[in-house]
């Protein structure tokens, strides 16, 4: 397979991906606010803020806008063409990727992600945002999961199919230790905390419900709603296939499937980060995270998912260029991966 295939493919399973996380993270702190009343204006900043935060978008936010209300963030997020991690701009960059190797996906693929191209790029998309943003949510969730089945039911599971899997469970388990970062600035530097408000309660309940993790969480641990359980069921859940550990785990199965090493071995630095970090969550507990502080956990496994994609990329897609064609090709394939 040519490396622009396999990037491409990667890059639209990750951009569509990342769009209904954007959407989900959006979607049910916009619901959480109806459970909160007479918030101040610095209040609402208090909310959004941790929002631009976990996305890693503080920083081109207030290059264009001074602060962190409601309207401001959500526009950023959802519609503005200047920020490359939007739900506007992921969708078309997903489409984009998929133009470019219409031959290597099916039919049924092209026309599902060019309906959801379709509706973002129309009036009637703002339209709908104005009168019920959750419907609007749901068009963009409901879009990917469309997308994730066409997929799984009519794609080759080849080579492109396994370097989709890459891009979709790297882009999850990075975006799942996001949302759950939303709240660090609620919680010590180290441990967890003992007690609880119920406003907190609310905000940790919103971000399971962000990884739609609410129904799951239930089924485990009951309605009680703690910082410490939500982080060990996000991050650790063997079973439920948005958590860290699962992603992680899929993640490393998809790249061992693309060079036919078997578990336990690597053959490239890629496979040796992921089977590693595998190892770590595997054998890792919620109290030895907590003593290192989720936030500094998050942190370091982010760095650790980064990683992973940089040595993907060094493998597989940055080979040495004979041309200068090759040579802007590669360019352009290194500002696209700077913009994750």
């Amino acid at each position: 397979m040519l490396s622009r295939v396999a990037n491409s493919l990667y890059w639209m399973s990750r951009y569509i991906e990342r769009a209904e996380n954007i959407a989900r993270l959006l979607d049910v702190n916009l619901q959480l606010l109806l459970d909160f009343h007479d918030l101040g204006e610095d209040r609402l900043a208090e909310h959004w803020l941790p929002i631009l935060q976990s996305t890693g978008d503080e920083a081109a936010f207030f290059a264009l806008h001074k602060k962190a209300s409601g309207r401001a963030v959500t526009e950023f997020l959802v519609f503005q063409p200047e920020n490359p991690n939007s739900i506007v701009t992921s969708i078309c960059q997903a489409r984009e990727n998929a133009r470019m190797i219409r031959d290597q996906i099916t039919v049924e693929l092209w026309e599902e992600l060019n309906n959801l191209y379709l509706f973002i790029r129309s009036p009637g998309a703002r339209e709908v945002w104005r009168q019920s943003p959750s419907d609007f949510f749901q068009k963009i969730k409901g879009g990917s999961f469309h997308l994730a089945g066409i997929s799984y039911a009519t794609v080759p599971h080849n080579e492109g199919w396994w370097f989709s899997e890459v891009g979709r469970f790297m882009e999850r388990a990075d975006k799942t230790s996001r949302i759950l970062d939303v709240r660090h600035q609620s919680l010590p530097s180290a441990g967890a905390p003992e007690i609880i408000s119920q406003a907190e309660a609310l905000e940790w309940s919103a971000v399971l419900r962000s990884c739609s993790a609410w129904d799951a969480y239930k089924a485990i641990n009951g309605a009680e709603v703690h910082p410490k359980l939500v982080a060990e069921f996000l991050l650790l859940s063997e079973d439920f296939p948005r958590s860290v550990r699962f992603c992680v785990s899929e993640l490393n199965r998809a790249l061992r499937r693309l060079s036919g090493v078997a578990e336990g071995r690597f053959s490239n630095d890629g496979e040796k980060l992921a089977g590693r970090l595998v190892a770590e969550l595997q054998f890792s507990s919620i109290d030895d995270i907590c003593q290192q502080g989720i936030h500094d956990y998050i942190d370091c496994l982010q760095i650790k998912l980064n990683a992973i994609g940089d040595a993907l990329f060094k493998t597989y897609i940055f080979q040495a260029f004979q041309t200068q064609d090759e040579e802007f090709f590669v360019q352009q394939e290194e500002q696209q991966q700077q913009n994750q």
